[in-house]
């Protein structure tokens, strides 16, 4: 899987992607396309190298590394309530991992999304 990850940052998520392999390519764009389909009004930008959306802070971030794909979803109880969803995939703290012949399904990405949204919606809600 050639990730280009040791070049520099790239300035915007097309960028990230057409740096992808094409099979890594298709699975961070169907990736991309559920996060924008849940959070439309989400910001999309590149913070700390990778793809990152932020809705009232950080909401969820993608990367490609030489192994496997990883959907960052900055929230350990959003990923512990979708634990029996997950089951079959690599967790690690806040991280999924998936596989370009694995990927994780549109509808629980979307679900993931709007989970976190809720989350930083009351965060912000309660300071």
């Amino acid at each position: 899987m050639n990730t280009k990850q040791n070049s520099p940052s790239y300035p915007t998520v097309d960028d990230y992607l057409d740096a992808l392999t094409q099979e890594v390519k298709y699975a961070m764009q169907n990736l991309r396309q559920a996060i924008i389909a849940a959070a439309p009004q989400a910001q999309e930008l590149i913070s700390y190298r990778i793809p990152t959306y932020k809705y009232h802070g950080a909401l969820v971030h993608f990367q490609a590394h030489p192994q496997h794909c990883s959907f960052i979803t900055a929230s350990k109880a959003v990923v512990d309530s979708f634990k029996l969803e997950l089951k079959g995939y690599k967790v690690s703290g806040t991280t999924i991992h998936f596989t370009p012949e694995k990927p994780l399904p549109k509808e629980l990405v979307m679900k993931i999304v709007r989970a976190r949204m809720t989350e930083n919606e009351f965060s912000v809600k309660n300071r």
